[in-house]
């Protein structure tokens, strides 16, 4: 699906010669017409970045997989833009844009031969904030991901399945993290189809699965808790699915009994059940350390004395960072209407210490955000302390965006823009 802006995220990004010169930048647009049109009927486009002005003459245009200079499309016979097809214009800026937020307004001309030429050709105008991500620092033991949830309310009803792949690929990320659940349709049981056309996606836009978020809900039942068998049997079904996907961990989020999210008392004997299927299926348990837990807990401890007993590399850590904000999140949250900001919202200010403690036994980071502004600057969690310590700590493994702020459309794709160009200018 194509974004409403006639301005596109996907796809705005520097141009660089293959000597490895930046020449420019390129942006697409979507036709702002009501119908298709000859390419000979395009007038150009004036693109304003920042304020400069960058004129139409000098802009080359992509239809259909072939390049134009403006005066080659006016003289065009057999090319059109289509409705379901974006136009990509490239526009030369010797050295191109800094990564991050640029403010971007485009006029587009075209001429439509039923209106009478004294009215002169047809002007759409946009504006919009798009965002410049640069390629991941060489050699930092980072590897990038996008979790699908950051695209709730987005996903399956103005983005697709494919839409979201390739916003992450589009990113320069490599890694995709899923909710059983909440992101495969017919669940648990998805039909042949989808799987086969989830491994093509995987293959079209060079994605790897990274971490599948499960759910044991101890709780389920009205008149009493799951067993540790119903437990088990829960997560044999969610470690054989996300197998099936190509996963290697699994996130199971047991039922809680605490206000500090302590996990049901099953949890220990569930996993224990199911460790040596993990190690078959040479998949990572990762239970989830998310605010209001913080690293020095019980909980947290729980799971780390779980680690030495059993001698198991099939159960390790996953860390929200989350837990290391540092301002409230006063924007609500969903299913809280009318009551006082959730504890999770709250700042809990976990030391960098204290992770950098734990690092040995994390298998995955769910880099958790809520807003960043038009200046790169996190308002809530302080990447500028977190990611000099996982590379000071030679940490390697995923850092996968879960954008957990405001849900108007498409701001969970732009704010996953800016992180990513935020984490790599820090990273290199």
């Amino acid at each position: 699906m194509l974004e409403r802006s006639l301005i596109q995220q996907r796809g705005f990004r520097n141009v660089t010669a293959a000597d490895g010169t930046v020449t420019g930048f390129q942006l697409r647009l979507r036709n702002p017409n009501y119908r298709g049109v000859a390419g000979s009927l395009i007038d150009g486009v004036q693109v304003v970045v920042d304020g400069e002005i960058h004129p139409a003459e000098a802009s080359s245009w992509t239809l259909q997989g072939r390049t134009y200079t403006l005066d080659e499309l006016r003289a065009s016979t057999d090319v059109r833009w289509p409705l379901d097809e974006t136009a990509t214009v490239t526009v030369p800026h010797p050295g191109g844009l800094t990564a991050g937020t640029h403010r971007v307004e485009v006029a587009v001309h075209l001429r439509r031969p039923y209106i009478p030429a004294v009215a002169g050709p047809s002007v759409f105008r946009a504006s919009a904030t798009a965002t410049v991500v640069p390629g991941p620092a060489a050699g930092d033991g980072l590897r990038y991901g996008v979790s699908l949830y950051s695209y709730s309310g987005d996903l399956y009803t103005s983005m697709s399945l494919e839409d979201a792949m390739a916003d992450i690929a589009d990113l320069g990320a490599t890694g995709i993290e899923i909710l059983g659940e909440g992101n495969i349709p017919g669940y648990p049981r998805p039909s042949a189809d989808w799987i086969r056309d989830w491994h093509r996606l995987l293959d079209t836009y060079g994605l790897t699965p990274t971490n599948y978020g499960s759910w044991v809900d101890t709780a389920m039942w009205r008149d009493r808790d799951l067993t540790a068998e119903e437990g088990r049997a829960q997560l044999e079904t969610d470690l054989r699915l996300a197998k099936d996907l190509g996963f290697t961990s699994v996130r199971p989020k047991f039922g809680v009994v605490s206000p500090d999210l302590e996990p049901h008392p099953i949890w220990q004997s569930a996993v224990e059940r199911v460790l040596g299927l993990a190690a078959d299926l040479d998949i990572v348990i990762c239970p989830e350390i998310h605010s209001p837990t913080p690293i020095r807990h019980p909980v947290t401890q729980g799971y780390l004395d779980f680690i030495e007993r059993t001698g198991s590399k099939h159960f390790k850590l996953l860390i929200d960072t989350g837990i290391f904000q540092t301002a409230p999140v006063d924007d609500g949250h969903e299913g809280f209407e009318g009551k006082k900001r959730p504890p999770f919202l709250e700042p809990l200010h976990v030391p960098m210490a204290d992770l950098v403690e734990v690092l040995p036994h994390v298998h995955f980071i769910q880099a958790k955000f809520f807003e960043i502004d038009d200046r790169l600057h996190d308002l809530h969690v302080p990447w500028g302390e977190i990611v000099p310590r996982l590379r000071d700590a030679g940490w390697s493994g995923w850092l996968s965006s879960e954008y957990e702020g405001r849900r108007e459309p498409y701001r969970g794709r732009d704010q996953v823009r800016r992180q990513h160009a935020l984490l790599r200018e820090l990273a290199g």
